[in-house]
């Protein structure tokens, strides 16, 4: 360590002052360059190292969850997925049974049932747009809300009646959304007349 000699009458005191001052500077340069290397070596933060994980909380994985989420929300509310569309621009042609109600309703086809009497089904949707999603569908084979006939005002009523019944059933005393899908523009998907009730969140508004 080279000591610094000070001019004038600084005396040995002066000269000891002054190494020691060097030294407590070098000591604070020396802790700099360690903490320096410190901060370099520490293991990286939690939440950045999950950034990196295919699990992560901010993975592409977990974003397009959310995004699935969202599209559930504006199916909801009344927004059709493009998808369904692309489905009912091809389904629009044949509209003709059977359909896969028409299988529901003879069994064939597996379906969880809420509610069932001489004139209509109730049942949960396979792909739910909301918390509580439920279709009620006539057992006569109507094939669009258009096509219903004169004779059919009182099957109408009724499927109206059942679809507030079972929405008091399944807890949606805060409200809820009937959709009645019709025709290509429509985009029904099924050619088997059925009333969409959603509820168990709040809505949006309008559909599009």
């Amino acid at each position: 360590m080279k000591r610094l000699r000070l001019r004038g009458s600084g005396g040995a005191s002066g000269v000891n002052g002054a190494t020691l001052w060097t030294k407590g500077q070098q000591a604070a340069q020396e802790r700099d360059q360690w903490d320096g290397r410190a901060r370099s070596q520490r293991p990286a933060e939690p939440m950045a190292a999950a950034r990196r994980l295919p699990g992560g909380p901010t993975s592409g994985w977990r974003r397009g969850q959310r995004t699935g989420a969202r599209r559930k929300v504006r199916g909801a509310a009344g927004v059709t997925d493009g998808n369904e569309v692309a489905k009912a621009q091809q389904t629009a042609p044949k509209g003709a049974a059977p359909t896969v109600f028409s299988r529901i309703l003879d069994r064939s086809l597996p379906a969880d049932i809420l509610y069932e009497d001489q004139q209509c089904l109730v049942f949960r949707d396979v792909a739910p747009q909301a918390p509580v999603h439920f279709l009620v569908i006539p057992k006569k084979p109507i094939p669009r809300i258009s096509q219903a006939e004169e004779e059919d005002q009182q099957l109408l009523g009724h499927l109206l009646l059942v679809a507030k019944k079972t929405a008091k059933a399944e807890g949606l005393g805060d409200g809820y959304r009937l959709v009645i899908n019709d025709g290509k523009l429509g985009a029904q998907s099924v050619y088997h007349l059925h009333i969409h009730v959603l509820g168990g969140r709040q809505l949006q508004w309008p559909p599009g």
